[in-house]
């Protein structure tokens, strides 16, 4: 019969259950950051991108890195002529211009979507299994506890008292380190759908915005030439020929 007294099990679970609680607060600090960085760079590049006259213009925007950001890259590359010399008969530029923004918004919102996924299965399996791993605990405390007193001959309540009420710690704790993580993952899965239905509205109306621009940009126009070219019709009266030269530099 193993002897059970010689395997520290109620010690082992108590170690497992710190681990978990530090990854699970590791967790917990490194997703909120995510959420926080998330959430202002998609509001400021948001409110830059809408107050662009057109999405040329938008196309040249300067931002911080965010989801938003790299979803409209990834809209604009679909949009932007392929290079000179390069061929459009392979796989890669085979998809009609419509279907091949749509493929791209798509794409990039997987990747976002991963990225705001990834530690969450961490956190849901430590909610999951931190209880059971307590509970293990205290059965391995309770069975040695129950040899002791087989041992003593003794079940009065001085001598059952200790060793079971030690033995019951660890369910305590299994429970203590899971409530977080259930919580957190709770939190951040509600935070997910809420950033991923964020992106899916934005690429919705990026959708539209390339169909009234016929699903095309000028890879060569530069927001100075854009910005010039107005200056230029406001003084077109006046320098009926600089607004000649702007313009054929804005085309």
């Amino acid at each position: 019969m193993i002897n059970t007294a010689s395997i520290p099990a109620v010690a082992i679970s108590l170690w497992v259950l710190a681990a978990f609680s530090a990854v699970t607060w590791a967790l917990i600090i490194i997703k909120g950051i995510q959420q926080f960085r998330f959430g202002r760079s998609n509001r400021r590049y948001s409110k830059v991108f809408w107050a662009s006259a057109n999405l040329q213009v938008a196309s040249e925007i300067k931002s911080d890195p965010s989801a938003l950001t790299r979803l409209a890259i990834a809209g604009f590359d679909a949009l932007r002529p392929s290079g000179p010399g390069a061929g459009e008969q392979d796989l890669e530029h085979s998809w009609d211009r419509h279907e091949l923004l749509e493929r791209n918004l798509r794409q990039q919102i997987h990747r976002e979507r991963r990225a705001l996924e990834s530690g969450l299965a961490v956190l849901a399996t430590v909610g999951s299994t931190s209880p059971f791993v307590g509970l293990f605990g205290t059965v391995w405390g309770i069975m040695n506890a129950m040899r002791r007193i087989g041992a003593l001959g003794n079940a009065s309540i001085d001598v059952v008292a200790g060793p079971i009420g030690e033995a019951l710690v660890a369910t305590g704790i299994g429970i203590a380190v899971a409530v977080p993580a259930v919580l957190a993952y709770n939190f951040f899965l509600r935070k997910l759908k809420s950033r991923t239905a964020d992106l899916d509205d934005f690429a919705h109306d990026f959708v539209n915005l390339a169909q009234r621009a016929t699903f095309r940009l000028d890879r060569s126009v530069r927001v100075s030439d854009v910005k010039r070219a107005h200056r230029g019709e406001a003084h077109h009266e006046s320098h009926p020929h600089e607004l000649a030269v702007v313009s054929t530099k804005a085309s």
